[in-house]
């Protein structure tokens, strides 16, 4: 959970966590308190942007947001589009199920939509009907996956995970084409080691640390 909307009476305003002090973030993320967030989609009339531009109105405020990146502690200064949301009249939020909202936002996600588990039909991403169970598989990739040019180049071919529960990769692993994956899989690689899943393999219920358990 990354923001929050926060309806007054006169207006709705968001809220990031990096805007949240440390003693409040747990109540920040209470579903109870807080019941919408994730404000990913935005729709605006561009006329009434022109308004409030002509009239300076648009006063967006910087977000201090601390990261690393790369082990260097780095400050990042941002806005968030969503906190415009503040300075229009009538502005409304709509709430969409979570079977229309498939946030993409680390490689874990993008190996979601990327499988067989989703489809693109005219426009819509729709889940594969061959899915019995209503939730998505769990996904849990390690640092080496972190970034999407690494996260690509350590698959041939994204895995089947129509039959997955979970899975957890970690250290130097790669996966060739064909992969399946079934049940609940972990993958984690000893220090040094590189391990390869092997073009066309079947893995249900595996526990990998070594090629010896393939």
């Amino acid at each position: 959970m990354n923001e929050s909307l926060i309806i007054y009476l006169c207006y709705m305003q968001l809220l990031e966590i990096a805007q949240v002090p440390d003693e409040h973030v747990n109540e920040f993320k209470s579903i109870e308190k807080f019941k919408i967030f994730n404000t990913n989609n935005l729709w605006v009339n561009l006329k009434a942007i022109k308004r409030l531009v002509d009239a300076e109105a648009l006063k967006m405020e910087i977000i201090p947001n601390p990261k690393e990146v790369d082990g260097v502690k780095v400050l990042q200064l941002e806005t968030a589009a969503g906190a415009a949301i503040r300075f229009f009249e009538k502005a409304i939020g709509i709430n969409v199920p979570r079977s229309r909202f498939l946030p993409v936002k680390a490689t874990s996600d993008l190996l979601l939509v990327q499988s067989d588990l989703y489809t693109l039909v005219d426009g819509y991403v729709i889940r594969n009907p061959a899915r019995v169970k209503p939730s998505n598989p769990s996904i849990e990739l390690g640092p080496e996956f972190k970034k999407v040019a690494n996260f690509l180049a350590r698959f041939k071919s994204i895995p089947s995970i129509v039959e997955l529960d979970s899975l957890k990769v970690s250290g130097d692993v790669s996966f060739g084409s064909g992969v399946v994956l079934k049940g609940n899989v972990t993958i984690a690689a000893k220090a040094g080691v590189k391990l390869e899943i092997p073009d066309g393999a079947v893995l249900e219920n595996k526990d990998i640390n070594g090629p010896e358990d393939l």
